[in-house]
């Protein structure tokens, strides 16, 4: 089933929404690798295929590794891949976007809020809230990803 191309049908609300992403990628303070590292994270929470093909080609862009880029479903086993910083933008990521489930505990808030500023914090949950909206869309509207078979 063919489905709408959300981007021609509701052309303000793609502005709306790609104009938060442009604020999370490039009006905040958090590091470019750790924005797509909370996009990928996301993404694969939610099950977005464009979106996991998207980031975790940006994050090999950034400079992480193949293999670190494998692990990062199972993150909290292979803690040493990630810095403190890292950890703490998953572990909060998971939280916010597991919400329904979690309802962003306070304990999960302190751990976040020891590693982040208010406004860094802030703007995790934001890059966080952008790409739950962005994921939603993409597997709704069944966005393609880049990725070809191999032939």
């Amino acid at each position: 089933m063919n489905r709408a191309n959300w981007f021609t049908a509701s052309p303000e609300g793609a502005k709306a929404l790609t104009g938060l992403h442009h604020f999370v990628t490039t009006g905040t303070a958090l590091p470019p690798k750790l924005v797509h590292l909370v996009f990928l994270r996301v993404s694969q929470i939610n099950g977005c295929a464009h979106c996991i093909d998207l980031h975790t080609r940006d994050l090999i862009k950034t400079g992480m590794s193949v293999d670190t880029v494998v692990l990062v479903p199972v993150w909290h086993e292979v803690t040493h891949l990630f810095t403190e910083q890292e950890r703490a933008a998953l572990a909060w990521a998971e939280e916010v976007t597991e919400v329904s489930e979690t309802h962003a505990s306070d304990e999960a808030y302190a751990k976040a809020s020891a590693i982040f500023s208010e406004k860094d914090l802030v703007d995790l949950t934001l890059t966080i809230a952008a790409m739950n909206a962005i994921n939603r869309m993409g597997i709704s509207f069944r966005l393609k990803p880049r990725a070809k078979a191999n032939v």
